[in-house]
C-alpha cells in the first residue's frame, strides 16, 4: 500500500507542477488583482500563518477578555480584519491542522480525531478507524507554493504523523520542532523535541520557536516565503515564566473572570511572539508585501477552570460553539481596511485557497478543495458564495462529548448526535449560547438541514461509528 501511495503521489505532484508551469507561461502566476488575473504584481505576497493550540474565542483582549494583555494581537485587529464567526474544522487539533494544510474537510481526509485519538471501552458506539497521519497523496500548501518560487517553513507543532510524514516530507523546506507528538513534556528546556536538543536549560519554548521564525524571515527576506508558525502554546501542560504568572495572580484576584493565572501568562507570551514577528517584518521593510493570519486549532479548554468561553457554550471537544468557534485575525497592509470586522462564517479549510490566490496560483480542478478563498472578504466584500459549513466528529472525547455531525447554514446550526439520533437546532444570531433548542418549533428547517448534512457525509465518504455489540 505504501509503495502504491507513493507512486500515486508522484503522479499527482507531477501533474500539479505541470499545471502551475502552464500558468507561469501564461503570465497568470503571481498575478493578483481583485482575484486571479493576467496582471503581474511586482512582488509576490509573503504569508505568515500563526496557529495557536487550544486558544479560546474569548481569550484575547480584542475579543472581549477582561484580564489578558494582548497589545500586539490587538494591533493586528486594529490594523487588520477581525472575524467574529470563524471556525476550526474540528473540535480537536490534528483534523483542523490537516484541513488548514490541504483545504479539505477532515471527514474527506478520514483524519477525524487527534492522533492517536481516544478509544474508550464499554461505550454504545465503536469509533471508526481513521488515518494516523496526513497522507502523502495530499498536496499541501507548502507543495502548492513551491513551484511559484516560495520557500516554506513549519516551525512548532506538527501532530500529523511521524517519520515519513513530517513537514519535510510534505513540501516544507524547513521543519523546526515538529514531530508526531501532540505536546512536549515541558515548556522549559530540555524539551525532548527532535532538533531542539541543544536548547539552554530553562529556555521557554514559545520564545525559542519565535526566534526560529525570526531567523527564517531574516534568511529569506529577499524571496517569497510561507511561514507556518504553529505554537505548542497554550495547550497543557500549563507552564509560563513565574514573574508573569504572579502578575496574573494579582490581576485575577481583582477580576471575577474565571481563568488560570498560568494560562493567562501563556497567552501573553504568545502575544509577545506576535509582536516580535511584526517588528521583524517592519525592520526588513516587508510589511507592505506580507500578510499575517492569526487563529486557533479549536475552542478553549474549559476543563479544570483553565478558561471560560462564555457566551459560547462548552469548549474543546464539544459540538457546541465553544468547541469550534475560534479567533481569526487577518493583517494585510494596503489591502485590508484597518479596524474592520467580518461576520461572515468562515472555516479553517479556507486558508488553503486563500493563500494560493494571494500567491497567484490558479485553482487546480484535479485537486478540488472544500474551502473558499477569503480574499473577497479581505478586500471588503460582505459575503461568500457558500451555503453551509460542516463538522463530523465520530468519536468520544475525554471531556464527555459523544460522536456527532453538525451543519451551520446562515444563522442556524443543527447537531446530530449518533448515540441516540437526537437533534438540536439553534439560531446563533439570537442564541449564541445555544440555550434554546428549536427542534420542536422548526421541524421543516431541521429536516432540510439534516438532509443536507447527510448528503454531505455521503459526498465526502465520511466514516461512521458502529454500534457496540457488547453493550
Amino acid at each position: 500500500m505504501r509503495k502504491k501511495a507513493s507512486r500515486d503521489r508522484r503522479l499527482s505532484r507531477r501533474d500539479f507542477l505541470r499545471h502551475t508551469s502552464s500558468a507561469l507561461a501564461a503570465g497568470t502566476l503571481m498575478g493578483f488583482s481583485g482575484g486571479l488575473s493576467c496582471s503581474v504584481t511586482p512582488e509576490p505576497v509573503n504569508v505568515v500563518l500563526i496557529l495557536i493550540d487550544d486558544l479560546g474565542w474569548k481569550d484575547l483582549a480584542c475579543y472581549g477578555n477582561p484580564v489578558v494583555e494582548t497589545p500586539h494581537i490587538d494591533r493586528l485587529a486594529s490594523e487588520g480584519l477581525r472575524f467574529t464567526d470563524a471556525y476550526a474544522a474540528c473540535c480537536v487539533c490534528s483534523p483542523t491542522r490537516a484541513s488548514i494544510l490541504t483545504g479539505k474537510y477532515p471527514a474527506r481526509l478520514h483524519l477525524t480525531d487527534w492522533i492517536p485519538g481516544y478509544n474508550p471501552k464499554n461505550r454504545k458506539l465503536i469509533r471508526p478507524d481513521f488515518n494516523q497521519q496526513l497522507l502523502l497523496e495530499e498536496i499541501t500548501i507548502a507543495e502548492a507554493l513551491k513551484k511559484a518560487g516560495y520557500v516554506s517553513a513549519s516551525i512548532g507543532k506538527w501532530h500529523l504523523g511521524g517519520n515519513g510524514f513530517l513537514p519535510q516530507n510534505q513540501g516544507f523546506d524547513l521543519n523546526v520542532g515538529g514531530d508526531h507528538r501532540g505536546q512536549p513534556p515541558s515548556y522549559f528546556a530540555p524539551y525532548r523535541i527532535p532538533g531542539l536538543e541543544n536548547a539552554p536549560e530553562g529556555e521557554y519554548l514559545t520564545e525559542r520557536l519565535t526566534q526560529e521564525a525570526l531567523n527564517f524571515i531574516e534568511e529569506n527576506q529577499n524571496r517569497p516565503f510561507f511561514l507556518y508558525l504553529s505554537h505548542y502554546g497554550v495547550h497543557m501542560p500549563l507552564q509560563a515564566p513565574e514573574d508573569l504568572v504572579e502578575k496574573y495572580r494579582k490581576k485575577l484576584k481583582k477580576s471575577p473572570f474565571p481563568m488560570k493565572p498560568v494560562y493567562a501568562a501563556m497567552i501573553e507570551m504568545i502575544d509577545r511572539s506576535v509582536g516580535a514577528i511584526l517588528k521583524k517584518l517592519e525592520e526588513r521593510k516587508l510589511t507592505r508585501k506580507t500578510a499575517v493570519f492569526f487563529t486557533s486549532d479549536n475552542g478553549g479548554l474549559t476543563l479544570f477552570g483553565i478558561t471560560d468561553n462564555r457566551p459560547l457554550r462548552a469548549g474543546k471537544g464539544s459540538p457546541y460553539e465553544g468547541g469550534t468557534r475560534v479567533p481569526l485575525i487577518a493583517w494585510w497592509p494596503g489591502v485590508i481596511r484597518p479596524g474592520s470586522t467580518c461576520t461572515v462564517p468562515v472555516i479553517s479549510n479556507d486558508f488553503y485557497p486563500t493563500i494560493l490566490e494571494m500567491a497567484g496560483i490558479p485553482p487546480w480542478k484535479q485537486n478540488p478543495t472544500d474551502g473558499k478563498s477569503l480574499v473577497p472578504l479581505l478586500k471588503g466584500k460582505s459575503s461568500l458564495e457558500r451555503d453551509s459549513l460542516f463538522w463530523h466528529y465520530p468519536h468520544y472525547h475525554p471531556g464527555g462529548a459523544t460522536p456527532y455531525s453538525a451543519i451551520r447554514s446562515g444563522p442556524f446550526k443543527l447537531i446530530e448526535f449518533f448515540e441516540d439520533g437526537r437533534l438540536e437546532l439553534y439560531n446563533l444570531a439570537e442564541d449564541i449560547g445555544e440555550a434554546n433548542n428549536l427542534i420542536q418549533e422548526m421541524p421543516v428547517l431541521a429536516h432540510d438541514l439534516l438532509e443536507q448534512l447527510r448528503a454531505w457525509r455521503r459526498e465526502v465518504n465520511a466514516s461512521m461509528p458502529i454500534e457496540n455489540p457488547n453493550i
